[in-house]
């Protein structure tokens, strides 16, 4: 694990916030084994093979987690934004995240890169 990826989720300001965001590490470390991560235009981005798999990005209020290469997926109504080839979802504080369903998602699109 990158090193500058730990330091950016302990340094956000919101507990919920740091926690969330090491759930969605998580998640694409269990989809991708072999990932590679660093920080780019001051966010995690995840990558395989050199291609963009995941990044991480926080606001005010919400963590979004959004997914490339996404134009193959078949993805829940009303819970992803996006155009097809990158599907994002907001979370917030106290809302539930199903990581087995982001993990899948995750090892779905990746596959082929």
């Amino acid at each position: 694990m990158n090193q500058e990826v730990s330091q950016f989720i302990e340094a956000l300001k919101e507990p919920w916030q740091a926690e969330l965001c090491f759930c969605l590490r998580d998640v694409v470390y269990e989809a991708i084994p072999d990932v590679q991560e660093r920080i780019q235009y001051k966010k995690p981005h995840f990558l395989k093979n050199g291609k963009y798999a995941a990044v991480i990005s926080t606001s005010k209020d919400a963590v979004s987690f959004t997914i490339f290469n996404a134009s193959e997926l078949n993805v829940p109504e009303g819970l992803f934004d996006g155009p097809p080839e990158r599907k994002t979802i907001k979370l917030r504080q106290g809302q539930a995240v199903d990581a087995n369903l982001l993990s899948a998602l995750v090892s779905q699109a990746s596959a082929a890169l």
